[in-house]
């Protein structure tokens, strides 16, 4: 009998192995004087140029401009090392420019990775921008502020991972993501203070985003999400982040030309960020929508929630046209402790703003399971304070007048809004203004309604042009002149409730 014998055949595959180096041996001194731009980026090059691999930095100060982080490379920082940033502005570059939120050219940057994938920044070691000597270098004002190079920029870059470094004192802002996909930053540590526009992680039109356990103090925004193309910032992950910030800690906006999708935030401590702690802003054209953020609690924050669908309509590309205002709707806020600042932006302190355009309003926003304190102090004459539309002004909390007719929520223009159990709680004086101002809201649910009174204030809710309002389960801790006030055509349903 004859038997057919398996023919095997082997492939064999050559391919190029990860290369490691070491900076000290492309010449970099480490002696936090000498220019070592040239060495590193050496090194960098020989890595890239074997197939990838890793190239570490040992124990020491390297002075450097801008470097550039290619494909298939770890940049591995050992700890005691650090990136110092030179003061000498000739040796950055720009190699993506465009115009920030304000106006300014930006794009400058002292690492950068453009058009690369697989890039790995880790370790124990520190990238600081050495920002005061920077701005010491050259005077600027208003829009000039944009020669200073951000921290890290990566662009239309793929695969990244940055993990476990540290960065501080970022010239502009420190670390920022343009038109990149498949992310993760994770256990980074960001403190970056003492110029203006020191923004912590910044994400524009990205998609495929995770952000685990890292902790942000930044001058400015520490957590924020932008799209300052057509392109969408959109699968976005954020958990377990401390978040300090001279601005806001959580904000998705103010460039919002391509809008946002799918942003989940939760489980973050918030900090002493005394003009917001939660901004969801829209303004630019872009359509916002499908956004959660939970679980959040907040320590000596100006106004804990700020809600804007505006006509501000900038472009921020060459060739970009304006669009028509867009739309900011499916959002929700929910399982939120905050204690405010003592001395936000707006006086007396208000705990959510919310405010869309008449012909655009914010759509189906709910704010479910919210714990608000606040020191109280508003009166009578504030509580018929004048707040102004300004639809196509930056969307800042303060641009709309200085104070809020609410102290715990002002809602206008807006489709379809849900308060289910918020708590708001005055806790060093009374407030003679409303807990609850609603203005042009349609569609408002009010279930479950808790909040400090006083029988000197007109009323606990005030409806003004607001159709379809329902209020159930509105309980106060003092006997109040009014529950709930109509004018304007207002309509209400009542069920339940009282002191």
């Amino acid at each position: 009998m004859r038997r057919s014998i398996p023919l095997l055949v082997l492939f064999f595959v050559t391919s190029l192995h990860a290369k490691d180096v070491n900076v000290r041996e492309f010449g970099a001194t480490g002696d936090g004087a000498t220019l070592d731009t040239a060495a590193v980026q050496k090194a960098i090059d020989e890595v890239t140029g074997s197939g990838g691999g890793k190239v570490t930095v040992p124990a020491g100060t390297y002075l450097l401009g801008t470097i550039i982080l290619k494909d298939n490379v770890t940049l591995h920082l050992d700890e005691g090392s650090t990136l110092l940033g030179t003061a000498d502005l000739s040796q950055y570059k720009n190699l993506d420019p465009f115009k920030d939120g304000l106006g300014a050219d930006v794009g400058t940057a002292f690492v950068t990775v453009i058009d690369a994938k697989n890039v790995t920044l880790e370790g124990k070691g520190t990238f600081d921008g050495n920002n005061k000597a920077v701005a010491a270098a050259k005077s600027f004002k208003g829009e000039g502020w944009g020669f200073r190079p951000m921290l890290l920029r990566v662009v239309r870059s793929r695969d990244v991972t940055i993990k476990d470094v540290t960065f501080k004192s970022s010239a502009s802002w420190t670390t920022n993501y343009f038109q990149c996909r498949n992310v993760t930053i994770q256990n980074v540590t960001i403190d970056s203070k003492g110029v203006p526009h020191n923004d912590g992680i910044n994400i524009d039109s990205c998609e495929d985003f995770t952000i685990k356990d890292c902790n942000v103090d930044s001058g400015d925004d520490a957590l924020v999400l932008k799209s300052t193309s057509a392109k969408p910032t959109k699968n976005i992950t954020a958990t377990g982040l401390k978040l300090k910030s001279g601005h806001a800690a959580i904000k998705l906006g103010t460039e919002s030309y391509g809008g946002f999708e799918h942003i989940r935030i939760s489980d973050c401590q918030i900090r002493d960020t005394r003009n917001g702690g939660i901004k969801v802003l829209c303004v630019d054209g872009g359509a916002l929508k499908d956004v959660v953020i939970s679980d959040i609690t907040m320590e000596n924050t100006g106004v804990p929630i700020f809600v804007r669908n505006g006509a501000r309509l900038k472009t921020f590309r060459e060739g970009d046209a304006k669009k028509e205002p867009g739309v900011l709707r499916d959002v929700t806020i929910r399982n939120i402790k905050a204690a405010s600042h003592k001395t936000p932006k707006l006086m007396p302190p208000s705990g959510v703003f919310i405010t869309g355009i008449p012909d655009h309003p914010v759509e189906n926003l709910t704010l479910e399971n919210i714990k608000i304190a606040l020191p109280g102090g508003g009166t009578a004459e504030h509580a018929r304070a004048p707040v102004d539309e300004k639809p196509d002004t930056y969307p800042e909390i303060d641009r709309f007048g200085k104070t809020l007719p609410a102290w715990g929520v002002y809602a206008r223009h807006v489709k379809g809004l849900t308060l289910k159990n918020v708590k708001l709680t005055a806790t060093d004086s009374p407030d003679l203004r409303p807990a609850l101002v609603a203005q042009n809201v349609a569609g408002l649910t009010v279930d479950a309604l808790q909040a400090s009174s006083s029988p000197d204030a007109e009323c606990v809710v005030r409806l003004e042009s607001s159709k379809g309002a329902t209020v159930k389960d509105l309980k106060v801790d003092e006997q109040a002149k009014l529950l709930v006030k109509t004018e304007s055509d207002s309509d209400v349903t009542i069920n339940g409730g009282g002191s």
